[in-house]
């Protein structure tokens, strides 16, 4: 695989590999933003076929004719807002598309927007709802740094702060998340996941993440929800492992440096000998579960992505919409499918960082 990102992102990728130590450095070149890189063509990464390239393509074209007059992506009935929004903008991230240059400027520029005013009109920077605000963190670390506008590159470092400020006040003290901002409202793997993937683009582009934090979300993982037995883990416990919980569970340990601990291998293995990984139908949470999926075994090492991408490529483009979207559960209840197919489709190329080894 090749990884290619934008010429002004190479310092932000290469805090990666310290992601468990503390910084306070600002994003390199946060206030002289160039325009972005266009992906390479499929060739440059075997794995990327024609039609892949192609089903990326249509899926963002059906974000773009989704896209709400605001600026936001939401779903049919007007809901998630931040969390649609938040996954749109990092489906074209994926591509190299960032406010501000090419041709989906306008769109992206409106999007980034959206985000911003509605981080500067609360009160505390919380975004509403752990989900939602664990995206809203993640997408406004990958933006930060990545704008034509120098003054929105300030604005969204002032609003990812004081995002990142609310997670933290949130930490439970056995080391988790749970849907409200609140560290008394208990943790489970999925919202934890999701935070902390966010927490770890946000210390990757130099917001401080104390290394307290970090090591309890180690011993939660390790200690409260991963089953020893299975490999797994499991929701609010170390019973009932999913694949869903395993694979975000998997992909944030990785991200707190466990990598290469036996219990992170263990749930790797437990994921790939999943009975009917790549069945949509088998599979609860098909998007959300491989959207953690893919990134854990970008993680474990490129044998283990090798035999994962493939298959979940030929499934993700197998179950694409004539109109170019994907549906969870043949239902559009949330906005989440589409953004999390492109994004896991597009992982060959490398452009958001916390999204690379």
């Amino acid at each position: 695989m090749k990884t290619i990102f934008p010429v002004h992102r190479f310092a932000a990728a290469a805090l990666s590999a310290a992601i468990c130590i503390s910084s306070t450095v600002p994003l390199h070149a946060q206030d002289q933003a160039a325009p972005a890189v266009e992906a390479d063509a499929p060739g440059d990464a075997p794995e990327l076929t024609e039609a892949t390239d192609l089903a990326i393509e249509r899926g963002l074209q059906y974000l773009l004719k989704t896209q709400n007059p605001d600026g936001s992506w939401s779903n049919p009935d007007g809901n998630y807002h931040m969390a649609g929004t938040s996954l749109a903008l990092m489906a074209f991230m994926v591509k190299g598309h960032f406010p501000g240059f090419g041709r989906h400027s306008v769109a992206l520029d409106r999007g980034k927007e959206f985000l911003l005013k509605k981080a500067e009109e609360s009160s505390t920077g919380y975004a509403g709802g752990m989900y939602e605000h664990g995206l809203f963190t993640l997408a406004l670390s990958e933006l930060w740094g990545m704008t034509a506008n120098i003054e929105d590159n300030k604005r969204i470092q002032t609003a990812l702060e004081r995002a990142v400020q609310v997670i933290l006040r949130a930490q439970s003290p056995l080391g988790g998340w749970r849907y409200t901002a609140r560290p008394d409202s208990g943790q489970d793997t999925s919202v934890t996941a999701m935070v902390f993937v966010s927490l770890a683009s946000a210390r990757q582009a130099g917001i401080l993440v104390p290394t307290e934090t970090i090591d309890r979300v180690v011993t939660y993982l390790r200690d409260q929800v991963w089953n020893e037995e299975s490999g797994g883990f499991g929701y609010q416990g170390s019973t009932g492992t999913t694949l869903p919980c395993t694979a975000g569970g998997a992909y944030a340990a990785q991200l707190c440096g466990m990598r290469d601990t036996e219990w992170v291998q263990a749930s790797i293995r437990y994921m790939e000998n999943s009975p009917k990984v790549f069945n949509d139908e088998e599979i609860g949470y098909y998007y959300y579960a491989h959207y953690y999926a893919i990134q854990a075994m970008v993680q474990a090492g490129e044998e283990h992505y090798a035999k994962w991408y493939p298959q979940i490529r030929d499934s993700l483009i197998t179950l694409q919409q004539p109109d170019g979207s994907w549906v969870e559960g043949k239902k559009k209840t949330y906005p989440h499918a589409t953004p999390m197919a492109i994004i896991i489709l597009g992982t060959p190329h490398r452009y958001i960082p916390v999204y690379q080894q």
